[in-house]
């Protein structure tokens, strides 16, 4: 195939394959690192420490106060973490492991768990 269809799918073909080569192990590959609770597994009004991948970012536009909503998934399910003043935080983006601590809340049918205290994991070999 020649011109720039081809030139476009070889493009693509060669960016898929550095983030396949790139791209951390999915969130159900990770085993519970000691000390931390599956979310599936969390009760409400439990205090929990949980960890997993952030899976998605999102800025609700409803109301007056800001808050930062972070979708974390693990191998058994997801949560959101819900920062209530926060527009961003700093080296927090989809992909990052994250594990968090606090109380949760389960908001039928999410496990929610506001302004919990929260560390970036750092990549194996990083």
């Amino acid at each position: 195939m020649t011109g720039p269809v081809g030139l476009l799918s070889r493009a693509l073909e060669r960016i898929r394959s550095v983030a396949a080569d790139d791209d951390p192990a999915p969130a159900a590959d990770l085993p519970p690192p000691p000390g931390t609770t599956l979310i599936a597994d969390t009760t409400d009004r439990q205090r929990a420490t949980v960890q997993g991948r952030v899976s998605a970012l999102t800025l609700p536009t409803a109301g007056s106060v800001p808050a930062l909503v972070i979708d974390v998934t693990d191998a058994s399910g997801s949560m959101e973490l819900v920062f209530v003043g926060r527009r961003s935080i700093p080296g927090i983006e989809t992909g990052v492991i994250l594990r968090a601590t606090g109380r949760v809340s389960l908001d039928t049918p999410r496990r929610v768990m506001y302004n919990p205290a929260y560390e970036i994991v750092p990549r194996r070999g990083a």
